[in-house]
C-alpha cells in the first residue's frame, strides 16, 4: 500500500510538471514572435481578441487573494464580502463608459490618460501613487498568498515557496511582456476554473450537499449565508459594502492599469468592450469556486475537526489556510497535482499582471518622461529592472500587512483599497462625465486623498494593539482609525467629490479644444453623427442579463432566503 502511495505522489509531480512545461512552452512561443517596440511589449501590439482579453481580465483579478483570501473570508465570516465579487456589473461600466474615452485618447497607461485629460502633474502623481498602491496591495498580497499555498501543497518553507513563484513568473513575464502574460493567462484561466470546480464538487460530496452545508453552518453561525448585515455591523455593514464597495470597484475595474491594460490591448472599442463583457461573466464564478469552498471548509471543521482543521504549526486557527486544507485533505493523489496547478495558475497570473503593469507605468510614465530620447529596446529593459525593485518592496511590506484587517488577507486587501480608491475614482469619473473639471481640481483632489490615506493607514497601524483587544482610546486619531473601512471609503469619496467640484468652480475652465474627445461634452461632431455603431444588440442583451444575474444572487444571499 505504501508503494502505491509513492507512485501516486510521483504522479502528482508529473501532472504539475506537465502543466509548467506547457506554460513555459506558450511563453517561449510568444517570446519568439518578437517584441519590436514598447507597444508590442506593453500592449501586445494592440491586437488581442475579445476571448483572450476577457480571460486575461478574469485571471488577473482572480489571483492569490481569491484562492487564499476569499476562501478564508468565507470560512471566517461567510458571504458579506460577496458584494465585492458581484462587481461584475462594474466591469460593464469599463466597457460601456470608460473604455471608449481611453481608446480614443491613444494612451498606453492610465497616468498618460490623466495627462491628456488634465496635465503632467496628475500623470506624475498617479504614476508614483499607482506603484505605491501596488506595493501595498497586489505585490505584497500575491507573494504572501503564494508562500501560503506553495508551502501548504508542497510541504516546503513559506519563503522558499514565495520566492520560487516570484522567480518563475518573473522569468516568463520579462521574457515576453504583455503578450506572454495574456496568452498564458488564457491557459491558466481554464486550469484554475477546472481545478476549483473539482474541489467545490468534492467538498459538497464530503459535507453532504447544499442542504446539509447550510444546516451545519447556520447552527453555529446563523448569519453566515446572509450578505446583508445590519447597517451598523462593526465588520460588514451592508450600506458600507454596497456603496463603499462600488467606489472601490470603479477604481479597480475602470481606472487601474492592472485591469484596464488588458482592454487597451484590443485594436478597437468593439473588441475591448466584448472582452470586458466576457470578463464580467467570468467574474461571477468566484462566489461558487472560492467563497463557497471556504464555507464548506468551515462546515467540515465543525463536522470532523480531527481531520479537517486550519491550525498552523503553533496551533493557531488561520482562516487563510482553508482552501489549501481542502486540497490536501479531500483530493486523491494525481488529482491533487492538477488542482495544485490551478492554484499555481492563480498565483502566477495575478503576479504576472502586476509585473507587467508595474514595468509599464514606471517605464512609460516615469522613466520615459525623464529620458525621452532613449531607444525602444532600452525602455523595455528599464521596465524589466523596475519590476525587480517593486517586488523587493512588496516583500518588505508583508510583515506590516499582517497587522491590518484582523490577519485575514482578503479583509486586509479590502481595507487598504478602500483608502486608495476614493480620490482616483473621483478624478476619473468626474473627469469623464463633466468637461468643466480642470487640472487644478484634479491635482488638489489627488493630494488630499493621499493625505487621508496616510493618516488612516498610519493611525490604524499605530492603534492596532488597542483595536485587536477591543480597548477604547480617547482622541480623534483613534476614532479615525476605527471607522469601518467601507464607510471610510464613502466619507473619503464624498470629501473628494466636494473638494473637486469646489476647486473646479473656483478656477478657470479647461481648454476644451485640448481635451477634445476625452470627456462628455467634448466628443467631436463626426463621432456623434457616425451612424456606424461600435456595439451590437447581443452586446446589450448580454449586459442586461448579467445585471439580472447579479440582482438574483443579491436576493439569494439575503434574509429573504436565509
Amino acid at each position: 500500500m505504501e508503494e502505491t502511495k509513492t507512485i501516486f505522489e510521483s504522479l502528482d509531480w508529473v501532472v504539475l510538471g506537465l502543466y509548467f512545461a506547457i506554460l513555459v512552452g506558450v511563453a517561449v512561443w510568444v517570446a519568439l514572435q518578437k517584441n519590436k517596440n514598447t507597444e508590442d511589449y506593453f500592449l501586445a501590439g494592440r491586437n488581442v481578441g475579445w476571448f483572450v482579453i476577457g480571460a486575461s481580465i478574469f485571471a488577473s483579478n482572480i489571483g492569490s487573494e481569491h484562492v487564499v483570501g476569499l476562501a478564508g473570508t468565507g470560512f471566517s465570516s461567510g458571504t458579506p464580502l460577496a458584494h465585492y465579487e458581484l462587481h461584475a456589473w462594474i466591469v460593464l461600466l469599463l466597457g460601456w463608459l470608460f473604455l471608449p474615452f481611453y481608446i480614443r485618447s491613444g494612451a498606453f497607461t492610465m497616468p498618460e490618460f490623466l495627462e491628456k485629460r488634465f496635465d503632467s502633474r496628475s500623470r506624475w502623481f498617479l504614476s508614483v501613487f499607482s506603484l505605491f498602491a501596488y506595493v501595498l496591495t497586489k505585490v505584497s498580497v500575491t507573494i504572501y498568498a503564494g508562500g501560503i499555498v506553495v508551502s501548504e501543497l508542497l510541504n516546503i518553507d513559506f519563503w522558499v515557496g514565495a520566492i520560487g513563484i516570484v522567480i518563475f513568473t518573473g522569468a516568463y513575464t520579462i521574457l515576453g511582456g504583455l503578450r506572454a502574460v495574456v496568452y498564458t493567462e488564457t491557459l491558466q484561466t481554464v486550469v484554475l476554473i477546472m481545478g476549483s470546480v473539482i474541489i467545490t464538487y468534492l467538498g459538497f460530496q464530503e459535507v453532504g450537499g447544499w442542504t446539509q452545508l447550510t444546516e451545519t453552518v447556520t447552527q453555529v453561525s446563523p448569519e453566515h449565508f446572509n450578505m446583508w448585515r445590519p447597517w451598523d455591523d462593526p465588520d460588514f455593514p451592508w450600506a458600507g459594502l454596497l456603496f463603499g464597495g462600488t467606489i472601490v470597484g470603479i477604481w479597480y475595474w475602470c481606472t487601474d492599469q492592472y485591469i484596464v491594460q488588458r482592454t487597451l490591448a484590443a485594436n478597437n472599442i468593439t473588441i475591448g468592450r466584448r472582452g470586458a463583457i466576457f470578463g464580467a461573466y467570468l467574474k461571477l464564478l468566484p462566489i461558487l469556486i472560492f467563497l463557497v469552498p471556504g464555507i464548506i471548509a468551515f462546515a467540515l471543521t465543525i463536522q470532523n475537526p480531527e481531520v479537517f482543521n486550519v491550525m498552523d504549526v503553533n496551533g493557531v486557527q488561520k482562516a487563510d489556510r482553508a482552501f489549501p486544507m481542502l486540497v490536501t485533505t479531500l483530493l486523491p493523489v494525481g488529482l491533487k497535482g492538477l488542482v495544485a496547478g490551478g492554484l499555481m495558475a492563480a498565483l502566477m497570473s495575478s503576479l504576472a499582471s502586476v509585473f507587467n503593469s508595474c514595468s509599464t507605468i514606471f517605464t512609460i510614465d516615469i522613466y520615459k518622461k525623464i529620458s525621452p530620447n532613449k531607444s525602444e529596446k532600452f525602455l523595455v529593459n528599464v521596465g524589466k529592472v523596475a519590476t525587480v525593485v517593486i517586488v523587493g518592496l512588496g516583500i518588505l511590506w508583508i510583515p506590516i500587512m499582517e497587522k491590518i484587517g484582523g490577519g485575514v488577507m482578503y479583509q486586509y486587501l479590502q481595507n487598504v483599497q478602500a483608502y486608495i480608491a476614493p480620490p482616483v475614482t473621483t478624478v476619473f469619473l468626474l473627469g469623464i462625465i463633466w468637461k468643466r473639471v480642470n487640472a487644478q481640481a484634479s491635482i488638489v483632489t489627488l493630494f488630499a486623498g493621499l493625505f487621508l490615506l496616510i493618516l488612516r493607514l498610519g493611525s490604524e497601524i499605530y492603534y492596532q494593539p488597542e483595536i485587536a483587544s477591543g480597548s477604547e482610546v480617547e482622541g480623534f486619531l483613534f476614532l479615525f482609525a476605527t471607522i469601518n473601512f467601507s464607510y471610510m471609503a464613502i466619507w473619503m469619496f464624498a470629501f473628494s467629490v466636494a473638494l473637486c467640484i469646489t476647486v473646479t468652480l473656483m478656477t478657470a475652465e479647461p481648454d476644451y479644444e485640448r481635451i477634445k474627445g476625452l470627456s462628455f461634452g467634448t466628443i467631436p461632431a463626426h463621432l456623434k453623427n457616425n451612424k456606424q455603431k461600435d456595439y451590437s444588440n447581443i452586446d446589450i442583451v448580454l449586459s442586461f442579463v448579467l445585471v439580472l444575474i447579479v440582482i438574483g444572487i443579491c436576493i439569494f444571499f439575503s434574509p429573504i432566503v436565509f
